[in-house]
């Protein structure tokens, strides 16, 4: 259903922009309803979008937000910070925007992402130490809904879903057709060691749908964990790269801090981006692609079973360079355990 939503600001008693950190409280009317929506300065207005999409389903590509006196470029623009739009107690805010209910299948959610980037240490330290609050923030927003229960003595290994275990580009009548070859065989093997939880950057509802067709959810011979969906997400920025989204692992460390630690995480992704905050956790994975031509060659959820039953045994996960994943081996493990 279609809904227009009037929003009075709360934050200040001025339209001077908001510190950084400083709460801003929007009051968001929608289809007859009043949401209270509880963001930052240091937000964005992606992620305003997001906290709007968490109480009324209207996903954030689906909203149009109107503010009196702004350009609407202006909350068009995800990036934007929210410290930087004057906010007014006696103003509204007006959004515009679609609820999912309905829609069963939103294959175009995340957009295609080409130009990957590998961000500097230093600057990836930065990054961490300077959106920690923001973490904080989203361990306090975000609920993870566990399937199964975290295993006691277990690591824990995150995927990705689009290019990583499906090819979510390609058309074909079978959901099946766009499977990652021997997915079923790496979940199963990996499960031996690992619990396994499922980051997509796209909505639940198509995660769900997703791993549900995949047969995912329900083979006897494995379990996952939990899925989370594009609002674990936060944004950050840096100088070199501008402004983008990521997956913090350390939300999932917080929320199970018995379980799971840098230790003993890893998390495939074919965007290395995903991980800037965990650097060290993250392996980048050949994207699966073009599915049709490429399924009778894809060979790499094999390859990484081998490595991750190699590196299963050590105790400390985060001190291997994972980038050169492709040439470790048995003797690495016997090595490490030596020294």
């Amino acid at each position: 259903m279609a809904g227009v939503a009037g929003a009075g600001a709360a934050s200040t008693s001025t339209s001077t922009p908001s510190s950084p950190e400083e709460e801003i409280t929007l009051t968001v009317k929608w289809s007859g309803k009043e949401y209270t929506v509880r963001v930052c300065g240091d937000d964005t207005v992606g992620e305003l979008k997001r906290r709007i999409c968490q109480l009324t389903t209207v996903l954030p590509k689906r909203q149009k937000l109107l503010y009196p006196k702004l350009l609407p470029s202006k909350l068009a623009d995800d990036t934007v910070l929210l410290s930087s739009v004057p906010f007014k107690p006696s103003q509204k805010m007006t959004m515009i925007g679609t609820m999912e209910d309905d829609i069963i299948v939103d294959p175009v959610e995340s957009p295609e992402i080409v130009d990957d980037f590998e961000i500097a240490q230093d600057e990836a330290v930065e990054i961490k130490d300077k959106y920690a609050n923001k973490l904080r923030r989203r361990v306090d927003q975000y609920k993870i809904e566990l399937r199964n229960p975290c295993r006691e003595g277990k690591k824990l290994l995150v995927l990705d879903i689009d290019y990583t275990l499906f090819d979510h580009r390609s058309t074909a009548e079978n959901p099946l057709q766009l499977m990652r070859p021997f997915l079923h065989e790496f979940l199963t093997a990996a499960y031996a060691e690992y619990d396994i939880m499922i980051w997509s950057a796209t909505s639940m509802k198509w995660v769900e749908l997703k791993m549900g067709q995949l047969g995912v959810l329900s083979n006897p011979n494995y379990k996952i964990t939990a899925l989370l969906d594009h609002m674990a997400m936060i944004t950050v920025q840096c100088e070199s790269r501008g402004t983008f989204d990521c997956k913090p692992l350390g939300l999932i460390w917080a929320k199970f801090p018995e379980f799971y630690s840098s230790k003993n995480t890893i998390m495939f992704d074919d965007l290395r981006r995903n991980f800037v905050m965990n650097p060290q956790n993250g392996l980048i994975i050949k994207p699966f692609k073009k599915a049709h031509s490429s399924r009778d060659s894809d060979q790499e959820l094999l390859k990484l079973t081998t490595y991750l039953l190699a590196i299963a045994d050590l105790d400390d996960l985060s001190n291997l360079d994972h980038n050169s994943w492709q040439s470790f081996s048995e003797d690495n493990v016997k090595r490490r355990r030596h020294q």
